[in-house]
């Protein structure tokens, strides 16, 4: 009578080439899960941009000049108030004739200090916004 061996288990090799396997995945993931939780986190910046832009268009339809809608004491909107968050280093309007109300927000170190500019354009009446982030992979 002959012996009959059955195969109760996996073999060495198979286990290593498992978990080689699960090795060169996870080293693909970890990057990109990375990218998209930063790009996540940009979008407290882009929603302080926002906050404020929203306060220089009414300014701007109530006052009718962009100079007069430059600095967060002419709006109806405190500085602190969309500086508060925890991915937000900083938000400024520029006061400078002939870019008056442009805005930029900088992003925390969790963000790695990216920023998003909003150049307003008057244009009938209404402002035309323009949108620039200097980290192209988060926008």
């Amino acid at each position: 009578m002959k012996n009959k061996r059955t195969q109760s288990g996996f073999t060495l090799i198979e286990l290593m080439i498992v978990v080689a396997i699960i090795g060169v995945l996870a080293s693909l993931a970890l990057p990109a899960y990375s990218n998209y939780t930063k790009k996540a986190k940009f979008a407290e910046v882009v929603s302080a941009g926002s906050a404020v832009k929203s306060s220089i268009d009414v300014c701007y339809q109530t006052e009718g000049a962009l100079g007069l809608c430059d600095e967060f004491s002419e709006l109806s909107l405190a500085a602190t108030s969309v500086t508060n968050g925890a991915n937000v280093a900083s938000v400024a309007i520029d006061t400078t004739t002939a870019t008056a109300g442009k805005i930029e927000v900088t992003g925390a170190a969790t963000v790695d200090s990216a920023t998003y500019t909003l150049t307003p354009t008057p244009a009938n009446g209404t402002l035309t916004w323009a949108s620039v982030c200097s980290n192209t992979a988060f926008c």
